[in-house]
């Protein structure tokens, strides 16, 4: 992610010493993203990514390492957290909290395909399987209630039409979470930001999904709605490629099928994706945080995106 500390080979090399990976001998910062400050560690025993976490605290942060260990345990393709010689996943460096993972193989398909596309939405089902018995419960921190949180602080640097646009919004998705379908979703961990860029490829081989620091327990569903928000769409228009959506969803299908409930929810939940990164773009934008190396993200790209969803109706779940 983004880089808000920084960080040297000089500082890494005493701190590296209580994990079981031998010496340092360089520290690149990660230049993407804009939550955490991100770094490769190449080391005797391979590269590592290390994280500094901007946002989260310490009481937060074993939810999102220890779902990784549990999901990899379950040959769930996830970085794996390295311990130090205390078994502690996170650690402290320059005060803040930092945890290394190990570095997938491979690169983001940064152009997917339908076989792309099916192979992310049957490791999606699966991840979400493999979540039921992960016994720590923690909720999605970018849901409804930081949407109503974060709606007046974005409003006043909005035009009127934009402004309409999220105020007309936000009524519809507070009615929708008061609907029964809704209710009755089935729910578990999630990983809450699987965009193209947080999965990795070797080919068409997929090596992995990474980055859980939005991760939380939140309706299965709207995981499947962000990840067809990004991998299943044309990014300058935001409009669906059906045949990449029908890949991903039948896949996913395959391995979890989807319920009722779901396939009545689905057209408002590719909306609440969207209206989630539209949010948080805004913010980002507007009330952005230092950074070296930070350029925060489109909120233009989500808002084409959300006015696509209510404009037109997306492909269905599979029956």
């Amino acid at each position: 992610m983004a880089v808000f500390t920084a960080v040297s080979l000089d500082d890494v090399t005493p701190w590296l010493k209580q994990f079981p990976l031998g010496k340092a001998h360089s520290i690149k910062g990660i230049a993407s993203g804009i939550e955490n400050s991100n770094f490769f560690i190449t080391t005797d025993a391979g590269e590592v990514v290390l994280t500094i976490f901007e946002v989260l605290g310490f009481e937060q942060l074993p939810f999102y390492l220890k779902l990784m260990r549990h999901l990899a345990e379950r040959d769930v393709l996830v970085p794996a957290p390295v311990a130090n010689d205390q078994g502690q996943l996170v650690v402290p460096l320059h005060g803040k909290p930092a945890a290394l993972v190990s570095k997938l193989a491979g690169s983001s398909q940064m152009a997917p395909q339908s076989t792309h596309c099916a192979a992310v939405g049957a490791m999606l089902a699966r991840m979400h399987l493999a979540g039921r018995d992960f016994p720590l419960q923690q909720p999605n921190l970018r849901a409804l209630d930081w949407w109503n949180a974060t709606t007046p602080l974005v409003l006043p640097f909005l035009d009127d039409a934009r402004a309409h646009l999220l105020r007309a919004e936000m009524h519809f998705q507070e009615a929708f979470a008061t609907c029964a379908p809704y209710k009755h979703l089935v729910r578990g961990p999630i990983h809450a930001d699987l965009f193209r860029n947080n999965v990795m490829f070797d080919g068409e081989h997929l090596t992995g999904f990474f980055d859980f620091y939005f991760a939380g327990c939140d309706a299965w569903l709207f995981d499947v709605a962000v990840t067809v928000n990004d991998f299943c769409i044309d990014l300058d228009t935001g409009v669906l490629d059906a045949e990449r959506v029908d890949a991903l969803l039948g896949a996913y299908h395959a391995v979890r099928p989807f319920s009722a409930d779901e396939r009545i929810a689905w057209q408002p939940m590719l909306r609440a994706a969207a209206l989630r990164f539209w949010l948080s773009r805004l913010y980002d934008l507007h009330l952005p945080r230092e950074a070296e190396m930070l350029t925060p993200h489109d909120p233009m790209h989500f808002e084409r995106i959300l006015r696509e969803r209510i404009a037109h109706a997306a492909p269905a779940l599979p029956a």
